[in-house]
């Protein structure tokens, strides 16, 4: 795993093993995991996706505390996974990061609470798989639209956005900072330091 410019963000690139049965390689280490960032991976849920090409899925991030973190991997197909820093305060608050997720690298990215994450699939059928440290809470689920002018993120220009209505109708950034949406560096920091207190518990063994 390597951080990536976002703080609290790192892309995992494993080690592809080939023969003439197949491929094998492991898309999660807890050791590896715990050293980085200093405390487990909580689960508490796994999601799924599959996704036609061009299909683009958030910006979505969820109130802190206690956010949630994602583990995400392309286990068919291709995506553009992206993170993009939300947190009010940040050095990098409204910048992103693009990493190519597909079944050939076989790459992982991990966002850390406060951060969104958006992704569009670059071939038929991708799916997408992400592990989720807290469950699914409406009340506490919020997005930024994907196209908002003012992060600009470069999706693929030969594909056509296909969206779904929440996420079409969800804020701007500069709407939802006036809304009082955002979380707080401040805050974000402040829970991964508890999180780093109670590393043992319900962390993932996969």
């Amino acid at each position: 795993m390597r951080p990536l410019g976002i703080e609290g963000a790192w892309v995992d690139t494993p080690q592809v093993f080939t023969d003439q049965r197949g491929r094998f390689h492991e898309w999660f280490r807890a050791d590896r995991f715990r050293e980085l960032t200093g405390h487990a991976l909580r689960l508490e849920q796994a999601n799924c996706s599959r996704s036609g090409r061009g299909t683009l899925r958030g910006i979505h991030y969820a109130a802190v505390p206690p956010g949630q973190a994602k583990y995400v991997t392309c286990v068919s197909g291709a995506v553009l996974d992206v993170v993009v820093d939300l947190r009010t305060g940040s050095p990098t608050f409204g910048t992103w990061e693009a990493v190519r997720l597909d079944d050939r690298e076989h790459r992982a990215v991990y966002l850390s609470e406060g951060l969104g994450h958006a992704f569009m699939a670059l071939e038929e059928d991708s799916l997408v798989v992400y592990l989720c440290s807290e469950g699914y809470a409406p009340q506490r689920e919020f997005g930024i639209h994907p196209l908002d002018p003012q992060l600009a993120i470069a999706w693929p220009d030969d594909l056509t956005p296909e969206l779904s209505d929440k996420d079409a109708a969800a804020p701007t950034l500069e709407e939802a900072g006036l809304l009082g949406l955002l979380p707080t560096h401040e805050e974000c920091i402040a829970y991964r330091r508890r999180l780093r207190g109670t590393r043992g518990e319900a962390c993932v063994s996969l």
